[in-house]
């Protein structure tokens, strides 16, 4: 009777350790996939990325160092954080090593205003620095469309490159700009199935280009799946098929023979024609 009652008052110690055991477990399956960078990595971002192409390599191993950087895998669909929360900042600047799109979904309407590639950066925004301090808008959700690879940077860090170099400070701002420029051109989207759409292409064009990740060759390659153009403008993904399907029959985008997301646009300058097509209509559309 007295053991029974030992017992009862102290579990056993074997239970107990197992309990913590299985916490220690689940905060570490929650915890997102991260790995500590490489020199390889560092110098793939002064040789790919846009505001750190070209620095001073010796201003970027003056402040940057691999032991406060980590890369991370994001997944698909899963939220990233929640941009222009009240009193809430980031504490570091994402860059985009690979994968993506990362998407930015308005509220209540689910409309995606923003979507960063590769070799670009986001978070700025959002970051206590330059135009990030004066930056407001609604509570926004940012998401990796598809699973992406990016480093974190740390604010500090940020803070010091763009006190030092002036190249930096101008790169940073113009981020600042492309993305109020992404938004002029969504704000231009008609009602009109192919001038909505190529509105979104003009809009991913002009970024692209001035971030100096396109053309390739004399095309512009985007992973723009279908959903995305679809919540991007504002259509269901029946038209955007079909407007997608018109515009490679008239030559504005090259055909792809396997099912991917790739859209390829071939003719940007007849495609300013068609985002300029809100009273006179484009013969090919509604398509036969």
């Amino acid at each position: 009777m007295p053991t029974t009652r030992w017992r009862k008052a102290f579990p056993p110690i074997a239970s107990a350790v197992a309990v913590r055991v299985g916490l220690h477990a689940e905060e570490k399956m929650k915890k997102p996939d991260k790995n500590p960078v490489t020199s390889e990595l560092i110098d793939n971002l002064i040789q790919d990325n846009f505001l750190f192409k070209d620095l001073d390599p010796a201003l970027i191993a003056k402040y940057i160092s691999l032991e406060e950087l980590v890369t991370e895998k994001l997944y698909s669909s899963r939220p990233i954080y929640t941009a222009f929360r009240t009193d809430t900042a980031l504490e570091h600047l994402y860059v985009v090593i690979s994968g993506g799109p990362i998407i930015v979904r308005s509220t209540p309407l689910d409309r995606i205003i923003a979507i960063t590639y590769t070799n670009s950066c986001f978070g700025m925004q959002n970051l206590a620095l330059s135009y990030g301090n004066f930056s407001r808008a609604f509570p926004s959700l940012v998401e990796a469309y598809k699973t992406t690879d990016v480093i974190k940077i740390p604010l500090e860090t940020i803070r010091l490159i763009h006190r030092e170099s002036e190249l930096f400070r101008q790169r940073y701002g113009l981020m600042f700009e492309l993305q109020e420029k992404f938004q002029y051109h969504l704000l231009n989207c008609s009602t009109y199935p192919p001038q909505a759409v190529a509105a979104l292409l003009r809009a991913l064009i002009y970024q692209e280009r001035e971030l100096g990740n396109q053309p390739e060759g004399d095309m512009f390659v985007f992973d723009l799946p279908i959903e995305v153009i679809a919540k991007a403008c504002q259509l269901n993904h029946r038209t955007v098929e079909q407007v997608v399907k018109g515009m490679t029959k008239v030559g504005l985008l090259k055909p792809h023979k396997s099912q991917n997301d790739l859209v390829t646009v071939i003719n940007p300058e007849e495609l300013k024609a068609v985002y300029g097509a809100t009273r006179d209509k484009v013969p090919w559309w509604p398509l036969r």
